[in-house]
């Protein structure tokens, strides 16, 4: 089971390529629509990227309870 270092190092990586957003500006504190002004349609493609980076199932109805990176952090590390 991955650390949340090393998930937080792995969704700061997805979420790099996708928007481009530096790496160490994704922390556990930072919400991804206020802070990282990640729109809806990028967030789908960070939770394919993250399904299958970390071999889990984020369905539809959850990700809108992804409101932090600490968030999809934690339900990373429980789905696995």
């Amino acid at each position: 089971m991955a650390s949340d270092q090393e998930i937080l190092a792995g969704l700061a990586e997805i979420i790099n390529t996708e928007t481009g957003i530096e790496a160490e500006a994704v922390e556990p504190s930072k919400s991804f629509q206020e802070d990282l002004d990640i729109d809806s349609l990028s967030m789908m493609q960070i939770v394919v990227e993250a399904e299958d980076k970390f071999g889990v199932k984020i369905p539809d109805e959850s990700v809108k309870d992804l409101r932090t990176v600490q968030d999809a952090v934690d339900f990373i590390k429980n789905a696995s």
